[in-house]
């Protein structure tokens, strides 16, 4: 392989740990004048841009940012591709939308070319919004996550899927059977886990679409592939945690559905977790298992608010996810505006710093992938964004007035989206760019 060294001088700023655990400053790395070296997708240097650089020889190639912030790549640790044409449909809580809008919508990927193209778009708009890496929902049908798998390497993401596993309480021409659902996610896993940069998650869409045979059958497919993800809902909704206490009137709790099941682990990620009592909450934290936190999509389907600091009390890994199309834009910039708002209206505090490790690096410990993505340390994979503190005339003036760092990233948080994001690199490779 031929050496390939560049330089990329900005201010660079990228999380270092949890602001609740190591303190709010030593939280983060910023250089006001930053260069960032990567070699072969592979980030070997970062720091203020006199040191760095001169320690290079003259002839590397240094692209330099005017008025641009880099920062990790943002991780979403939860989204449906297949609900990508279906964001924004009118007027719905939980289950009568799944009924209404998300199940006809997935009707239609049994159609390899339709589900080409819908991984396309949602590829794309992954990327024009900075994320480049993301934990995400199929449909019941095998050629949808060919379709997405096939997709996500070309473009080298660092992505997470798997076929969703439903045997009962949906259409029939969304169902599967205990047979199936086993074959097919044999064959996927066979195909495409750890294939590049890809890895393959058991995706049982949450409990009462499963039978407690099918549960097992995600349990067989954990125990046969130590190292898969599991990834489904866990009590988004009042009235879905009354049907699962109908469904499964033997269990405890909504949580202990899985757990008795064998479906919680350090590679278990569920979605939402909003109405969780005290022993879910240890319960999770004790087998290492991950909730992602969709505060957009929450407050779309009026589901609830998250508790954060209740959950991270407890020790449980947290990562931010977008959950389109219930969330209603692929931006985590914005899904931060979100989760702020969720806070406030419980009368807790989020900072900008807190918000920035939710969205990179709590997101790679919330998917056990901190060794390789997450920030931009020394050694990891080159994924990271470059936005635009100028990307319209009211963010430009704000910045204009802004007096810290800590001000300068609260109003990027709360006024920037897609429009900020200028370019995306992924395994250091330009992806995307608006310039």
């Amino acid at each position: 392989m031929s050496t390939i060294r560049t330089a990329y001088r900005s201010a660079i700023l990228h999380s270092i740990g949890d602001p609740d655990k190591v303190g709010m400053e030593n939280s983060y790395e910023y250089f006001a004048d930053g260069a960032m070296i990567i070699e072969n997708g592979i980030v070997q240097g970062v720091g203020n841009a006199d040191e760095i650089l001169a320690n290079e020889s003259s002839d590397i190639t240094v692209k330099v940012y005017e008025n641009k912030l880099i920062t990790s790549g943002f991780i979403d640790t939860h989204v449906h591709y297949p609900q990508t044409g279906m964001i924004a449909s009118y007027g719905e809580q939980l289950l009568d939308w799944l009924n209404n809008y998300t199940f006809p919508a997935e009707g239609k990927f049994d159609d390899p070319e339709h589900a080409t193209k819908v991984a396309e778009i949602f590829l794309e708009e992954l990327m024009s919004n900075g994320t480049t890496t993301a934990l995400v929902f199929g449909t019941v049908h095998k050629a949808s996550v060919d379709s997405f798998f096939t997709q996500a390497e070309l473009r080298n993401l660092r992505i997470i899927c798997g076929k969703v596993m439903m045997d009962r309480n949906a259409p029939d021409f969304l169902t599967d059977t205990i047979e199936s659902c086993y074959e097919d996610s044999k064959e996927l896993i066979e195909r495409w886990h750890h294939k590049g940069r890809l890895h393959y998650a058991v995706t049982p869409r949450f409990a009462p679409t499963s039978t407690p045979e099918q549960l097992d059958v995600a349990a067989r497919l954990l125990n046969e592939y130590p190292d898969l993800y599991m990834h489904t809902h866990l009590s988004e909704n009042l009235k879905e945690i009354e049907w699962v206490k109908e469904l499964f009137p033997e269990r405890t709790n909504y949580l202990d559905v899985y757990d008795h099941h064998g479906l919680l682990s350090e590679r278990s990620v569920f979605a939402h977790g909003i109405h969780l009592c005290d022993s879910e909450c240890q319960r999770l934290a004790d087998t290492g298992s991950a909730v992602a936190f969709c505060p957009t999509s929450n407050l779309f389907l009026g589901s609830g608010l998250l508790d954060l600091p209740r959950l991270e009390k407890f020790g449980v890994n947290v990562g931010m996810g977008t959950d389109v199309g219930a969330g209603t834009c692929f931006s985590l910039l914005s899904t931060m505006n979100e989760a702020y708002k969720v806070m406030q209206l419980q009368g807790q505090a989020l900072s900008p710093f807190k918000s920035l490790y939710l969205a990179t690096l709590g997101g790679a410990n919330a998917l056990r992938l901190e060794d390789k993505i997450g920030n931009l340390a020394v050694g990891k994979e080159a994924d990271f964004v470059v936005l635009d503190l100028a990307a319209t005339p009211l963010l430009k003036f704000r910045m204009d007035n802004s007096t810290s760092l800590e001000e300068t990233l609260f109003a990027l948080m709360l006024m920037g989206d897609d429009r900020v994001v200028c370019e995306t690199y992924v395994y250091g490779e330009n992806r995307y760019s608006s310039l």
